[in-house]
Parts: C-alpha cells; sequence; structure tokens
C-alpha cells in the first residue's frame, strides 16, 4: 500500500544527500513523496558547504496538514534545520506530526527540529556530534548510533548512516 511521505526543509542549506537518497528509497519502494517548505519556489541543496543543485517545492508548510501524510522526514545541512526551528508553522507541524504517532525520521542536524518542538524528552536520538548538549538539554538522550528507532522518531547522525536510516524509515511505513 503505496503512503504519503512528506519532506519538510527551509528554503536553503539542505544537505542534498540527506533529502534525496531518502526520497529516492521511498518513490523506489512505491511512496509518493512531496517536498514540503516555508515559501513557494525551489530548495537551494548542498554538498556540505557548497551549493549543488535545486528541488521544486510541492507545497508550503502552511497549506497543509498532518493528516495528508503517513511520515514526515527532516533532512540536514546546518542552516536548514536553524531556519526550520525559527519558523513558528515549521515547528507546530513537527509537533504535531510527532504527537500524532506516525513516523517522524531525522538525521544529521535535523533533531534540531525536534529539540525546538519539545519533543526529545524521554527519547533515545542520534544526530550529528555537535547536537548532543541541544538533545540533553531538552531532556533526551543522545547515542552515537547508525540509526535510532524511539516509539515513531528514527534519527541517525550523518550522511553514511542512511542506507540504515532509510531501511528503518522504509520499515515504519511497513
Amino acid at each position: 500500500m503505496s503512503k504519503r511521505i512528506a519532506f519538510l526543509t527551509a528554503a536553503e542549506g539542505v544537505e542534498e544527500v540527506e533529502l534525496t537518497q531518502p526520497w529516492k528509497a521511498a518513490v523506489d519502494a512505491g511512496h509518493t513523496a512531496e517536498l514540503l517548505s516555508l515559501d513557494e519556489g525551489e530548495v537551494q541543496l548542498f554538498q556540505h558547504l557548497d551549493k549543488s543543485s535545486t528541488q521544486r517545492i510541492d507545497r508550503r508548510v502552511s497549506d497543509v496538514a498532518v493528516a495528508d501524510y503517513d511520515a514526515l522526514v527532516l533532512p540536514g545541512g546546518v542552516a536548514n534545520p536553524d531556519a526550520l526551528r525559527a519558523d513558528e508553522t515549521a515547528v507546530s507541524f513537527i509537533r504535531d506530526f510527532v504527537d500524532s504517532g506516525k513516523p517522524v525520521a531525522a538525521i544529521c542536524h535535523a533533531p534540531w527540529t525536534l529539540v525546538e518542538a519539545d519533543r526529545v524528552r524521554g527519547k533515545r536520538l542520534a544526530s550529528w556530534p555537535s547536537l548532543q548538549t541541544d538533545i540533553r538539554n531538552g531532556g533526551g538522550e543522545w547515542v552515537d548510533e547508525e540509526v535510532v528507532v524511539d516509539g515513531n522518531l528514527i534519527t541517525s547522525r550523518n550522511p553514511d548512516d542512511i542506507p540504515a536510516f532509510n531501511k528503518a524509515l522504509l520499515d515504519a511505513l511497513g
């Protein structure tokens, strides 16, 4: 059964492989992927700190509801989650998605948005190592593991973990 997956990013600073590889895995498994962002237009993808390609935004996060999707993927990159966590509409959408019990997969720096949404308390998470203090201050337990599944949260550390991240996401989708 095909599922509808939301990928939420800011307009720039998105780590390319953390969007494109989970997207490809989802589509190859027969699911529908949609790119959500704060505004219309395109998202600027990066390979670390260098601009790479762009991807067209399907819908603004302010125009959708959690009920529209079966899962949420939060790609990393440093600037991307930093911009998202400053936007109350995005933070509210993430908070409501976690609360829905549906899968929420966040990689690298993306767990910053989960901290901002106050949804790491009592949870085990993996992330880029520089987020460990933020996760602990938010009441979560930071671990240095390839992929961590805690309830409906799926988290990974970096692009090297994408195969395990993708497998955990697809397993959560059934």
